[in-house]
């Protein structure tokens, strides 16, 4: 949707004053409520590391929502629940056995190394939430009140400043012409004269054939080469993944989703079940998650929509923490795709060279949206192979073969190697 530009002068006042009430309205609100921050920081450090995984503030996870827990129950209740609720619910005490029913007896883990001072700061942290800040409310206004001109207002004014351009050059011939300079011939004329030379001069005619047959192959084999290289393709994927952050902030090895690549010839799509290994928890990203993704962005509010769709496709329902059994596969675009001729084992490269991922599909960990960042020629792939020296000798990953084949054909490790045929054809060829 495009921005819509103040015209008057009395929208403008508006506006502004509306901003100014807005930010005074936070600011009082903020001073009002009086938030210790170092307080409420030190609470949410706590909650994060050790509350995080089961509980959120404003909903149910694995445990019921913390938001204004103290509102609902007495401090020192919550004190003795968190440092040893076993001995709370041992005891008899009626709310506690009530909880621990109504969630189908699921132990929660006893913290008896948390002081006072640390469960009150928590319990701090999930009655004040996360601190709004004033500054965030002026950034808001200005970027309301800010707007990109659009395009074709741009492309109109290029075109205003070129056609003035012609004007004024016009005017100025004509005014030289009616001052007495003699009139020279319009370009029409001055272009029909060139084309008359021209058809008249036979050597021209056969350097130009030669030339626009150079140019012509040249053309031809460059377009010809580039057919199968796809350098920089980058398709629209089904669910906005971004490689920056699970690869990149979170540092996930490339290796926990692609799991095969170290034994397999390909290196495997990841199942949603890999997906909800971490995300049957979370839920949801950070409030200041922002991904950059061709000319749009995504923030909180559409990234946690992605995530809804991983849920979808592996039938949990995040309400009710269960799955339903209605899966669904999550159809992935290919990037990197190799022609049939072309034979590639990822576990060579891998496990035997020990070769990095980004040697070949580049800096993925910075990448927002994969895509191809090699060539993936042949003539890429014999260079790589002229540069990179491989130890087949003292690679373990080959005496282990080796050390395996003889004993099952029961001859010298060195004959076995030197042997031709189907066995030694899968790792020499």
């Amino acid at each position: 949707m495009k921005s819509v530009k103040h015209h008057s002068r009395l929208t403008q006042t508006l506006v502004k004053s509306l901003a100014f009430l807005l930010v005074l309205f936070v600011s009082f609100s903020a001073f009002s409520q009086e938030i210790d921050e170092a307080r409420q920081k030190e609470g949410k450090k706590l909650f994060k590391s050790l509350c995080a995984s089961c509980h959120k503030l404003d909903k149910k996870l694995v445990g019921p929502k913390l938001g204004s827990i103290e509102e609902r129950r007495e401090n020192d209740w919550l004190k003795s629940w968190i440092k040893d609720n076993a001995a709370l619910r041992a005891s008899g005490d009626k709310d506690a056995n009530e909880i621990f029913d109504e969630y189908k007896q699921s132990n929660m883990t006893a913290f008896p190394q948390l002081t006072d001072k640390n469960i009150d700061d928590i319990l701090y942290y999930t009655t004040v939430g996360e601190i709004k800040k004033a500054g965030e409310a002026v950034a808001a206004v200005g970027a309301a009140e800010k707007g990109d001109a659009p395009r074709w207002l741009l492309y109109l004014l290029a075109a205003a400043i070129i056609t003035a351009f012609l004007i004024i050059a016009s005017l100025l011939k004509t005014i030289s012409e009616l001052k007495g300079a003699p009139k020279t011939p319009g370009l029409l004329g001055q272009t029909a004269e060139l084309w008359a030379g021209i058809k008249k001069n036979t050597f021209l005619h056969v350097l130009t054939v030669i030339f626009g047959a150079l140019i012509g192959a040249y053309i031809l084999f460059g377009t010809l080469f580039q057919v199968g290289v796809d350098e920089g393709y980058q398709p629209i994927q089904p669910i906005a993944f971004s490689h920056k952050i699970h690869a990149g902030d979170n540092k996930i090895d490339c290796q926990y989703c692609h799991s095969s690549a170290k034994h397999s010839k390909t290196s495997g799509i990841p199942s949603v079940s890999v997906c909800m290994n971490c995300h049957k928890n979370i839920s949801e990203v950070a409030d200041d998650t922002k991904v950059v993704m061709d000319d749009h962005t995504l923030v909180k509010s559409d990234l946690d929509k992605e995530i809804a769709k991983i849920y979808d496709a592996a039938g949990w329902d995040a309400e009710n923490l269960e799955y339903t059994g209605e899966t669904k596969p999550v159809k992935w675009v290919r990037v990197h795709n190799l022609p049939d001729f072309a034979y590639y084992n990822h576990s060579q490269h891998v496990t035997v060279a020990g070769l990095k991922c980004q040697k070949c599909h580049g800096p993925v960990e910075e990448m927002e949206e994969v895509y191809q960042y090699s060539p993936l020629t042949m003539g890429w792939c014999i260079d790589c192979h002229k540069e990179t020296k491989v130890d087949l000798k003292g690679n373990e990953y080959y005496a282990k073969i080796h050390k395996e084949l003889a004993a099952k054909y029961n001859v010298d490790q060195v004959t076995i190697a030197q042997l031709g045929g189907k066995e030694c054809g899968k790792c020499h060829y």
